[in-house]
């Protein structure tokens, strides 16, 4: 069972049915997959949402390898993505040198504010954080009590590691970055860092058509072709 969290935030809750529907579509192995929902973190969970969080899952990310108790490798992403390849291709490239495995993507963001006027923060490591392999039983600093205490730098930047050698590195089609990467042939994770095709603003970014494809697919019920 390859263990898929999924940040959840309820002004893009169609992302994360859609996210969900795209990893399930083209997995050639079994996925479980848990959205990060605050109400179901209550006790948990209980920092005070800072400004400049700009999602509900800003930092109940970092709670992961807690809810795996520490154990096996798990998968988190953003919910503002599109799955285009087969999770299992993502989960075999984990690497035991590694406590997490990330795109280490060169991003510094432009503009000052994003979808629904939320605030474009800029900090070292930028999206680093938006899709991680985590090797739960190395990540054991990530107790609730330091994810409802540390700084969002601290968090985000990966600080609760000994050392940055302990973050291996994804390749870039992992966590495609629309709008800011140039286009490329092979894309595995499309990521409507700006804002998704769901919003009025976004309607026709790149990977637009095929997130609206998958949302269909979604809503469908009927007969299936034979």
């Amino acid at each position: 069972m390859i263990d898929v969290f999924i940040g959840f935030d309820p002004r893009e809750t169609v992302a994360f049915h859609v996210l969900s529907h795209s990893i399930h579509a083209r997995a050639s192995q079994p996925v479980g997959i848990t959205p990060l929902m605050l109400t179901e973190l209550q006790g948990i969970m209980t920092r005070e949402r800072h400004p400049l969080q700009s999602t509900d899952f800003s930092f109940s990310r970092f709670l992961t390898p807690y809810l795996s108790d520490y154990s096996g490798w798990s998968v988190f992403m953003d919910c503002d993505m599109l799955m285009l390849d087969d999770i299992a291709v993502l989960y075999a490239l984990r690497d035991e040198r590694y406590a997490v495995m990330v795109v280490k993507h060169d991003h510094v963001p432009k503009e000052s504010r994003k979808f629904l006027d939320q605030p474009q923060t800029p900090y070292q490591k930028k999206n680093w954080s938006s899709v991680i392999l985590f090797n739960n039983a190395r990540c054991r600093a990530l107790t609730p009590e330091y994810v409802n205490a540390a700084s969002g730098l601290d968090l985000h930047q990966f600080k609760w590691l000994a050392s940055d050698d302990l973050i291996g590195a994804l390749p870039q089609r992992w966590n495609h970055l629309v709008g800011y990467n140039p286009p490329r042939k092979e894309v595995s994770l499309a990521h409507y860092t700006l804002g998704g095709p769901y919003f009025e603003d976004y309607k026709n970014c790149e990977y637009a058509e095929e997130w609206r494809a998958e949302r269909d697919a979604v809503l469908y019920a009927g007969r299936q072709a034979v």
